[in-house]
């Protein structure tokens, strides 16, 4: 009895094994993931697209068609404005590829990713000061490329975010009469940040601040 019941038993498995779903796209060469991949991402259909690329990936990791695959998965990711994944996706690629020609790509990217993720001047400034370290690594290490080019203006844009931000703390401090802290903000501003338009007014509180603190 207990020789049927096995015997039984494995012939149902073998039967569902048969009946189980396979992935539609488990027997297509490397080639037609690629195509496929990139079709869905030319059509703005990126979470398809990150499904193609994964697989060419992860089925081929050998393939001519990895890297772009990898690249293209980070890619994806960033148009979906999920930014965390496309950091960690082109960081990986950097770690794989270090010389690869697409690394100024890579690295204008990440930055890229931090500087869509600047917040207001009140708050919190460490996606600018991120995205300032990428930029200020890939202007310096390739400052021929054309991305280095592209990064100068957004690097500008997040030093002016950073000194804003001092700026108004230093308000925030003159406001409530706490002038020592106050010309601390103002004098970084005016040492870190000279040419981002807060430097006069950061120098005029500077002054009202001295004024104030001498008496």
């Amino acid at each position: 009895m207990n020789k049927l019941f096995i015997i039984f038993v494995f012939c149902a498995a073998a039967v569902f094994a048969g009946c189980a779903p396979r992935d539609a796209d488990v027997e297509k060469p490397a080639h037609e993931l690629a195509a496929n991949g990139t079709e869905a991402f030319e059509e703005r259909d990126y979470k398809d697209a990150i499904k193609y690329f994964e697989k060419l990936r992860d089925w081929y990791p050998f393939s001519k068609y990895a890297k772009l695959a990898e690249l293209k998965i980070a890619d994806a990711h960033y148009h979906l404005e999920e930014y965390d994944e496309a950091i960690m996706a082109y960081g990986d690629f950097e770690e794989l590829h270090p010389k690869n020609e697409a690394i100024p790509y890579v690295i204008y990217q990440i930055g890229l990713c931090h500087y869509e993720q600047l917040d207001t001047i009140d708050r919190d400034q460490t996606s600018a000061k991120k995205a300032i370290g990428m930029f200020n690594r890939l202007i310096k290490n390739y400052p021929d490329d054309p991305y280095a080019n592209k990064a100068q203006e957004l690097y500008r844009l997040c030093l002016k975010s950073l000194a804003e931000h001092d700026l108004y703390v230093g308000l925030y401090y003159y406001k409530t009469k706490h002038y020592k802290a106050a010309l601390k903000r103002f004098r970084a501003v005016v040492q870190h940040y000279p040419d981002v338009g807060a430097h006069q007014t950061a120098l005029k509180y500077i002054a009202a601040c001295e004024i104030v603190l001498a008496e």
